[in-house]
């Protein structure tokens, strides 16, 4: 029986899902490790306990969350139970804020230098052309060495920043179609009053005005837009970083699907994308599943009204070119502050 028929059951009979786990190819960290640490033999299990910041306090419940065994569906697929749980959660920030946008940035626990440029660079934007954007962070949970150091940083970071959202799955990159639904899923219950939210890396420089400027024109429903790929073709090499196998995925080419280095959603497609998750199997491409998902919905990725509008190659700043995008890649040697404080520059762009 697919995975999908399970999770199916479950929601519908209310029966407890097994709390599955996906921690294989998780930067060689090892299920026995995972478990001796959440069960208090390397990580104090209360600095673990669900944060729920408001505007005004912070408020710990026990909700330790304990991994529990885990049985692979196979290398290439992702079990998702629908049953992961919130370990820092801001689940009042959109209703009460009622953004225009949403912006979600995954990205691992450590990586707080990201976070930290994004905050003061394109994220520091809030209010665009009359219009709320409001930004949060994607966390799952971090392994290897110094967890418990990392997780209280994460805590401490969150008091400080009410922007994090954070889940009780493995945060690695097999698990990124996981770290996915469980966005679909958070704004779906926490999120859908605002009429957009865009998914980008925490590499991207994003132009929020031309981000903006582009949505107010967009359709408000059924709408999935970004870098579309189509006729994409399944790589069969075992070597790819993306390989699928031919029993896993059989056609020779994917659907249509957004690039997942930055994709916009109208919010009424987080709803109808996690109840098609329950008929479709989960790979670990994340994007590629996204692109199955709205398949089988008979909702096709809508082409950007401009093809320069997205970059998956890292385009070289220049003023003029960045002022005509929405979202590029950048070169990991970039200084994406001073780019952000010479764009913002009064003056022409060109």
């Amino acid at each position: 029986e697919s995975f999908a028929g399970k999770t199916k059951v479950w929601r519908k009979k209310g029966v407890a899902a097994s709390q599955v786990r996906d921690v294989t190819q998780c930067h060689g960290y090892s299920l026995t490790n995972l478990l001796n640490f959440f069960s208090g033999q390397r990580l104090n299990i209360s600095s673990l306990n669900t944060t729920t910041n408001d505007n005004s306090t912070s408020q710990n419940t026990t909700v330790p969350p304990t991994p529990v065994p885990y049985v692979s569906p196979g290398p290439y697929l992702v079990e998702y139970p629908h049953d992961y749980q919130y370990i820092i959660n801001e689940p009042q920030k959109c209703e009460q804020e009622n953004p225009f946008v949403v912006l979600i940035v995954p990205v691992a626990p450590n990586n707080r230098q990201h976070r930290d440029i994004i905050r003061k660079t394109w994220g520091s934007e809030s209010l665009v052309q009359d219009k709320v954007v409001r930004l949060f962070f994607l966390l799952g949970l971090h392994t290897g060495e110094e967890v418990e150091q990392v997780q209280q940083q994460v805590l401490q970071e969150s008091k400080e920043h009410h922007d994090l959202i954070q889940s009780n799955f493995v945060d690695c990159y097999k698990n990124l179609t996981i770290k996915t639904m469980v966005m679909l899923e958070w704004l779906t219950a926490h999120c859908s009053s605002p009429s957009y939210a865009m998914k980008i890396d925490s590499d991207m420089f994003l132009n929020v005005h031309n981000l903006v400027s582009m949505l107010l024109n967009a359709q408000k429903a059924n709408y999935m837009t970004g870098l579309v790929a189509s006729g994409g073709t399944v790589l069969r090499n075992p070597s790819s970083k993306w390989y699928l196998p031919h029993d896993i995925y059989a056609p020779p080419q994917y659907p249509r699907y957004a690039l997942g280095l930055g994709y916009i959603l109208s919010l009424d497609l987080p709803k109808k994308l996690v109840e098609a998750s329950r008929h479709v199997k989960a790979v670990y491409i994340e994007d590629v599943y996204l692109g199955l998902l709205m398949q089988h919905l008979g909702i096709p990725p809508t082409d950007p009204p401009n093809w320069g509008y997205f970059h998956v190659i890292p385009l070289p700043y220049n003023r003029c070119a960045f002022s005509r995008i929405v979202a590029t890649t950048t070169d990991p040697n970039t200084n994406r502050e001073q780019i952000w404080n010479d764009f913002k520059n009064p003056g022409p762009y060109c």
